[in-house]
């Protein structure tokens, strides 16, 4: 078993601990994942402060739903990126927070999480199928995940962009994300 299954199991069990009521388990949680969501947040936010704010939302939210976890569904970090990506996204859509660049002198005290080389292979191998994957989805599913999942837009963005129902928007990101599991599973 490489590191990154083994990562990847231990933060599995934290979930589950933390579920079951055991606060140590939101320790190990955070010391294995605090680095990649804060960057989730800071990239969506441009701003550090509310970066760390939404950071700690995201450890709240955690802590309230452990036990909603399904890994049938995704992986553990997928799962907690999401409540970083979201929390990101309700700060922005509060009204208070504008998006902005992270200054260079700040920037600079970001932790590096650079990945192993090993690791950097399964993971370049992991996005070529999740690439070929998207390639697979009508052009319009397809821009609209790309958008929503690496460029931080909301539903509501996208379906304004797109001219077309929010309703409309959230079915065409649902249906291609069903579509891109079951390709992801072949």
């Amino acid at each position: 078993m490489n590191d990154a299954v083994r990562q990847r199991e231990a933060l599995k069990d934290d979930i589950v601990r933390l579920a079951s009521g055991d606060r140590s388990a939101l320790e190990s949680i955070y010391q294995a994942t605090s680095a990649k969501l804060f960057g989730i947040c800071l990239r969506i936010l441009g701003n550090r402060d509310e970066a760390e704010d939404a950071l700690q939302d995201v450890y709240v939210s955690l802590w309230r739903s452990a036990g909603r976890y399904d890994p049938e569904r995704a992986s553990p970090i997928t799962w907690l990126a999401t409540f970083a990506r979201n929390r990101a996204i309700d700060r922005l859509r509060s009204g208070k927070v504008q998006r902005g660049a992270v200054p260079v002198d700040e920037a600079a005290e970001i932790e590096d999480t650079a990945p192993l080389a090993d690791e950097l292979v399964e993971t370049g191998q992991r996005n070529a199928r999740i690439h070929h994957c998207l390639r697979e989805l009508e052009e319009k599913t397809q821009d609209s995940i790309r958008t929503a999942f690496f460029h931080g837009k909301t539903y509501a963005e996208l379906a304004e962009a797109k001219g077309v129902p929010l309703g409309t928007m959230k079915s065409w990101v649902r249906r291609g994300l069903a579509k891109l599991k079951r390709c992801l599973e072949k």
